[in-house]
């Protein structure tokens, strides 16, 4: 009852604490097979107190939707994506599922919501979604009031229904008291909102703390104020909050048993805070990378269980995950590249064994060849243009209609659509009238390394890879031996037009003869094959005022028959200028600058350090020339 007339003895009271604290920490466990550890609160940077800016309880409460389906919803925010339950068939399903996500002032803050059907057994299908900026939807709407965001179809833009969100942000008081009501209600074994000592001395003890054992018989008075021997859980929270700001009383979370970092009150507060969350309420399930995979059924969830199929971030990514997972820099979420699976284990079967190379240097390089020939010739038929529906379905929330300059009626051949031009203004470049800022070449995949010793260290896995190898015996290497490396992968769905990186005058082309393997990571992170320096390439040497000499390669691959340039010997560039672009296919450029002459941007190079690609769009800042290492806004 509460009042210390129970009859209960105190190991069945604290058979009871131990048991509530199993059921929080077992459901916390509950991870798919392979999920790593990049997600959830293993991989929970610190925060420091400047930067902290709230913990934000997004709750997903329903949609409605254009027919009836059964439906999930998934919430993607920064590197870690939860989903809700499956609704009922119905055309307006209802999920009343929340997260709480924590929020930072320099970190991610907008979400991903994003709607599938259900009707599929192994892939279901993204029907809209929405994106929500936290920081900004809680400071005009501070009440968490319900409100309505038009969810996108995402290949037309067009509005295919409607979600009902709301969203509060707790401050860090709030949120030690929230914290501390729930930990004191693991004893309040009847229920009712109120303590005894007893039952308040339970928990103290579980601490293992020996502040927690001298303090418990002070808190408990101070809250007592009528001196009846029982106290609210409210009352209590609140002076626990403040005992644990002043002194720790907690050093180990009592849901994962992880240690805590008692100089860093703040941290240990977000940890516990999340962690208890976990295990309670109408909670979305955690664990995954990228929406697409939270959306998976069962079919695929039985091939991660087997190890048939595995997502994961780092070295995994290129050469042996099934998935590759890349992060968008704007949003600052993780998203998964599409590609074919069966296209997946034919580069692996090719690019990652002795054999399969070996079977390359017996011919099958000519035949690639023809190949990217004669696929180039037929993506030039009129025929080639009924391919472009399917391909623009297949990559629907990947490409962007509305940013291209012309309708899709006007492209008579499918290369004429892969090459299309994009409207006036779709890319801003960054910093224009600043020559010693040099921006993405390309919308791509981009890896940036301040030497290239990182680059082999940290991505380029062919044991014979060298600039001088890079650039070809016609060009003079010496300057750009210990220079940085900046590698821009382009995949089929991405806008094929690079542009010029820096400001400065043409001064040659040089073209490499070569094969044309696939860029793709499988085969650029394989020890058996040397992609960059072996395939057919074109360079550029730029000379620039700000940077000296910068070598920009532009790397042919498997059905990339042509590399075509729009600009000549002696012309004068500006930087986000069009150089030229790619028919048909996958292809990469790579920059190559001299020693010290640029500082490559650090998220750039911290992505890049965990073997992760970052997702750009041309214009974007890439780094600043040496001495003048200002910022720009990456907006711009």
């Amino acid at each position: 009852m509460g009042n210390g007339n129970s009859t209960e003895t105190k190991e069945s009271r604290r058979s009871k604490m131990r048991q509530k604290l199993q059921n929080f920490s077992s459901r916390r466990r509950l991870r798919r097979p392979g999920s790593g550890s990049v997600s959830g609160l293993a991989s929970q940077r610190s925060v420091s107190q400047d930067d902290f800016a709230g913990i934000a309880l997004l709750t997903l409460i329903g949609a409605e939707m254009k027919f009836k389906d059964k439906w999930l919803a998934c919430v993607s925010f920064g590197e870690q994506t939860f989903r809700t339950g499956i609704s009922d068939s119905t055309d307006k399903p209802i999920w009343n599922s929340e997260k709480k996500l924590l929020l930072e002032k320099n970190g991610p803050s907008l979400a991903r919501i994003s709607v599938f059907e259900t009707n599929r057994m192994s892939k279901n299908n993204i029907i809209g979604y929405c994106d929500l900026d936290l920081l900004e939807f809680v400071v005009q709407e501070p009440d968490s009031t319900c409100k309505p965001f038009d969810l996108l179809d995402p290949a037309s833009s067009d509005v295919v229904g409607s979600m009902f969100i709301s969203c509060s942000v707790e401050d860090p008081v709030e949120t030690e008291k929230c914290f501390a009501k729930r930990i004191l209600s693991i004893v309040d074994y009847n229920e009712d909102g109120h303590l005894s000592f007893s039952e308040f001395s339970d928990l103290m003890n579980a601490f293992g703390n020996l502040v927690a054992s001298k303090k418990k018989e002070e808190l408990f008075k101070a809250a007592d104020l009528n001196g009846d021997g029982v106290v609210t859980i409210d009352e209590l929270a609140a002076l626990l909050a403040v005992q644990q700001e002043q002194e720790p009383i907690i050093n180990n979370c009592p849901v994962c048993g992880e240690a805590l970092q008692l100089s860093d009150k703040l941290n240990a507060m977000i940890h516990m805070t999340l962690c208890f969350d976990e295990g309670t309420g109408n909670q979305m399930t955690g664990g995954f990378l990228t929406d697409r995979q939270a959306s998976y059924g069962w079919m695929f969830k039985l091939s991660e269980w087997t190890h048939l199929s595995t997502y994961d971030v780092g070295l995994n990514t290129g050469s042996s995950a099934s998935h590759i997972v890349v992060i968008d820099r704007k949003t600052k979420r993780l998203v998964e590249e599409l590609i074919d699976s069966k296209i997946v284990m034919s580069m692996r079967a090719i690019y990652q064994s002795k054999i399969g190379l070996g079977l390359m240097d017996q011919g099958a390089k000519e035949i690639l060849q023809n190949l990217s020939e004669k696929q180039g010739k037929k993506m030039n038929t009129a025929e080639s243009a009924q391919n472009i529906p399917s391909f623009l379905e297949f990559f629907k929330d990947q490409i962007n209609m509305s940013e291209v300059k012309y309708p899709l009626d006007h492209f008579k051949t499918f290369n004429e659509f892969f090459i299309r031009e994009l409207k006036p203004g779709a890319r801003p470049i960054a910093c224009i009238d600043r020559d010693d800022v040099a921006v993405s070449a390309a919308d791509c995949r981009l890896m940036a390394f301040q030497s290239v010793d990182d680059s082999t260290r940290f991505w380029i896995k062919g044991r014979k890879f060298s600039i001088k190898g890079l650039l070809g015996k016609d060009v003079d290497s010496d300057a750009f031996l210990d220079g940085s490396l900046v590698i821009f992968r382009l995949a089929p769905q991405d806008y094929h037009r690079f542009h010029s990186p820096v400001s400065g005058v043409i001064e040659k082309f040089v073209d490499v003869p070569g094969s044309l393997y696939t860029v793709n990571p499988i085969a650029v992170n394989s020890k058996y094959c040397n992609v960059f320096t072996e395939n057919k390439r074109t360079v550029v040497m730029i000379s620039t005022a700000e940077f000296g000499k910068v070598a920009f390669v532009a790397i042919g691959a498997t059905m990339v028959g042509s590399i075509s340039f729009v600009r000549k010997e002696g012309d004068h560039i500006k930087k986000g200028d069009e150089l030229g672009y790619f028919s048909f296919g996958g292809s990469t450029v790579i920059c190559v600058f001299e020693k010290d002459s640029i500082k490559i941007d650090e998220d750039l190079l911290a992505n890049s350090a965990r073997s992760l690609e970052t997702l750009v769009t041309v214009g974007m800042q890439l780094g600043v020339s040496f001495p003048k290492l200002e910022n720009c806004s990456l907006e711009s």
